[in-house]
């Protein structure tokens, strides 16, 4: 039997939470026979999967050691947006004279309660991922404890043995730190023990300013903390255009968060208290800055040890993970990998995705492939970055030429009624062609308006389909529209134009 995981503070939220994901009191059941599939970890990629081959009517046990739900119910995707969305609201009682309104009393931003409001909905959310709901609603066999192969066709878990006719690795990722001298020492937050915090820092740095490392600067800051952020980069989110991230940096700094950009950490102490961070810059070394906690957001490592993965002859790197094909199979033909263990996107909704490429490919014909998948990704700052396809570099390496549509946030009237209109609309098509390619959009609700373009490109609708779909007005997505009217606009070329005109003079 698994060991109850660390979960703080041990308030009527957690457990609650704990309750459905890791009950003390669970009983393992005593397998029977040999199961269709047999998934290892119960996070995004192993619950989906689960749940879609049991509806199948397969039979299917569900192995996890730690939390069900994995990362994005316990540690990630849920317990971030909750807090970003308190501070959301901080930021916009502090704005509340914009529009005319005095300050709400008591608008000062509570920690505290941010923090119970965001264990309460972690909390109630669990209730789709509870070990009970799997177990009595959909059919499927649920473990806790910890696997390893121990044949070719069998799992061991708490003492029992679990033979199957498929497997799936859906074990997930960690956090990783840099080889920072003394920060171990020091000691330092990730993304799985941010969320325990039940008192704000006064001082908060962060080491990254990927997607976590953005997402929770901002978030502290509007919620009180003073917040440091450093990168090797030469800004943030530096997977993204740099126009897209410029205009998240304006926002940072406007906000008050100290950014220590391009430079290199070179050493942590603690001293007097407080946490001392050492970095180096261009011109030699920074001053220290002093920080009551430290947050370290810089990567993520595959978890694949401890499954005595060589007994069964599935090849991993313990960087990047599982080895898998397209099919989203291993180097044994009857098991397959889905989700952070062995996939680039490390998004909970290409765990989703995978989940049912695992499942038609175990389960039935090897049909559904990886490279097949049409992948959006958002970064919830404030405002919003989301993309779906190439970006012009990924292009341009490729060969592939592009016209690009661009429009700014200013010129859509529902983002100056909202004074949200820091941002913009950019969609690549192929030259010359009414093909969409990829798409950039940095708004408040990016994340929601990047759903038009994928579902475009999925369907293989151009710009045209768009410019005919009737948007509501006002709405920001009709800045998606407008995108769509210039490429219309550049079709119009000096010899269509006076073919028009000629038309036009027989008309009269």
């Amino acid at each position: 039997m698994a060991t109850l995981p660390e979960l703080w503070p041990r308030d009527e939220h957690n457990l609650a939470l704990l309750a459905n994901v890791h009950p003390s009191d669970w009983k393992n059941p005593d397998p029977e026979g040999r199961y269709n599939l047999v998934v290892i970890g119960a996070g995004t990629a192993g619950l989906i999967t689960a749940a879609v081959a049991a509806g199948l009517g397969a039979r299917v046990a569900l192995i996890e050691r730690h939390l069900l739900g994995g990362d994005c119910l316990n540690v990630g995707c849920v317990p971030s947006k909750g807090l970003i969305r308190a501070s959301r609201s901080a930021a916009e009682a502090r704005r509340a004279a914009e529009f005319g309104l005095g300050p709400p009393a008591g608008a000062e931003a509570d920690f505290g309660a941010a923090m119970r409001r965001m264990r309460r909905i972690r909390a109630r959310i669990s209730r789709d991922d509870a070990a009970a709901r799997y177990r009595d609603e959909l059919g499927v066999d649920v473990f806790l404890g910890d696997a390893r192969f121990v044949g070719r066709d069998a799992v061991e878990v708490a003492g029992r043995r679990l033979r199957f006719a498929r497997a799936v690795i859906a074990t997930g990722a960690r956090p990783t730190a840099p080889p920072v001298p003394g920060l171990e020492e020091a000691g330092y937050l990730t993304n799985e023990t941010l969320f325990n915090l039940t008192e704000r820092p006064r001082r908060l740095g962060v080491i990254g300013t990927g997607p976590i490392g953005c997402e929770m600067a901002q978030a502290f800051r509007r919620l009180g903390s003073e917040v440091v952020a450093f990168d090797m980069a030469e800004h943030v989110l530096p997977r993204e255009d740099a126009d897209a991230a410029e205009i998240v940096q304006r926002r940072f700094v406007a906000e008050g968060i100290q950014l220590q950009l391009g430079c290199n950490l070179e050493r942590v102490e603690l001293r007097g208290g407080q946490t001392l961070v050492h970095a180096s810059g261009p011109g030699g070394e920074l001053v220290p800055v002093a920080v009551d906690r430290l947050l370290v957001a810089v990567g993520r490592a595959p978890n694949v040890l401890g499954l005595d993965l060589e007994s069964v002859g599935v090849e991993y790197d313990a960087r990047t993970g599982v080895r898998v094909n397209d099919y989203l199979q291993t180097t044994n033909p009857r098991i397959y990998a889905a989700g952070d263990v062995c996939m680039a996107w490390k998004f909970t909704h290409a765990a989703d995705a995978a989940a049912k490429i695992v499942v038609q490919n175990a389960l039935f014909l090897r049909t559904r492939k990886q490279s097949s998948l049409v992948m959006p990704w958002c970064t919830y700052t404030d405002p919003e970055v989301a993309h779906v396809g190439l970006y012009p570099r990924e292009a341009a390496a490729r060969g592939i030429e592009l016209d690009t549509w661009q429009v700014p946030l200013e010129e859509v009237n529902r983002a100056v009624a909202d004074g949200e209109e820091e941002g913009f609309v950019k969609i690549h098509t192929a030259k010359g062609r009414d093909r969409i390619l990829g798409a950039t959009i940095v708004a408040a609700h990016a994340g929601e308006m990047i759903s038009e373009i994928t579902l475009a490109m999925v369907g293989g609708l151009g710009l045209r389909a768009i410019l005919n779909a009737i948007h509501p007005y006002p709405t920001q997505a009709e800045g998606i529209k407008r995108a769509a009217g210039l490429w219309v606009r550049g079709r119009a070329t000096p010899r269509v134009l006076g073919l028009l005109r000629r038309w036009m003079a027989l008309r009269r």
